[in-house]
């Protein structure tokens, strides 16, 4: 089987995020282009575009589509299809902050699709740990980890996701006294941390509050404007980590800031 016929048979949240990421990088493309990127029909663009435009990444031009930049503050992208982004990029990330975990600490882990990698590289290193997440993909995933002890905190599920938010697992949250957190933004702006979702921002405040140290995992993309509501600032944290796509100005005001950050080599240099 060729590299054609494979890349035919991608799932649509890899197809999107192609898309997506062709776009990010060459702007406004024809359907003809995407079509060469993903390798499939321009009617199988057609429909994946259609779906994007529907729920907001994109709008459409003659013949084409562009991102729409900024995105809506309350803008939240689909969670397989953000799984799918700077895929190799999280996976970098995911593995350095695997490293911070040592046997036996409690970790808290926010659902967050870097955050879903890091759970992926720890799980690789066998060693014991106790697992807090109000993710059910990772709880899942972690749940299989002979040495873990999981344990998943309760609270609704939002349509269209699979993170749990609310009563009763944010005030469950709030009573632990948790070795380490590693949590996502949706936005870093300068060195403010911020979330498209009230619900999910609440229960992050609540997981960074519950422990003694908290590790921000963000790829590159994510030094944008800032999301809807305010999670935190970059101070309030011990570690950044990103890939070294950060812009230069958005890793100057991260320094001002004092919080050490760790850059991990960006797959697509």
């Amino acid at each position: 089987m060729d590299t054609q016929t494979k890349r035919v048979e991608l799932l649509p949240a890899k197809r999107r995020a192609l898309i997506l990421e062709h776009l990010r990088v060459n702007g406004a493309a024809s359907i003809q282009e995407l079509a060469d990127t993903i390798g499939g029909s321009q009617s199988t663009v057609r429909r994946d575009l259609e779906h994007l435009v529907d729920r907001g990444y994109l709008e459409r031009t003659h013949g084409g589509a562009h991102l729409i930049q900024p995105a809506r503050a309350t803008f939240e992208r689909e969670e397989q299809v953000n799984a799918e982004l700077r895929h190799a990029e999280k996976v970098a990330i995911g593995r350095e902050a695997a490293r911070r975990l040592s046997p036996g600490d409690s970790v808290i882990l926010d659902g967050s699709s870097t955050v879903m990698e890091a759970a992926r590289a720890a799980a690789e290193r066998e060693i014991p740990l106790t697992i807090v997440t109000n993710s059910l993909d990772i709880a899942q995933f972690c749940a299989g980890v002979r040495q873990w002890r999981v344990i998943v905190a309760g609270g609704s599920i939002r349509p269209g996701f699979r993170n749990l938010a609310g009563h009763p697992g944010e005030e469950f949250i709030r009573t632990l006294h948790a070795d380490i957190c590693l949590t996502g933004a949706s936005a870093v702006t300068g060195t403010l941390l911020t979330d498209s979702s009230l619900e999910v921002a609440s229960m992050k405040r609540a997981m960074i509050s519950a422990a003694r140290k908290t590790i921000l995992l963000v790829d590159s993309s994510k030094f944008t404007v800032p999301g809807f509501c305010t999670l935190c600032d970059v101070a309030e944290l011990q570690e950044v980590i990103t890939d070294d796509g950060i812009q230069p100005d958005a890793l100057a005001s991260l320094k001002m800031s004092e919080t050490p950050v760790s850059i991990v080599p960006n797959s697509r240099s």
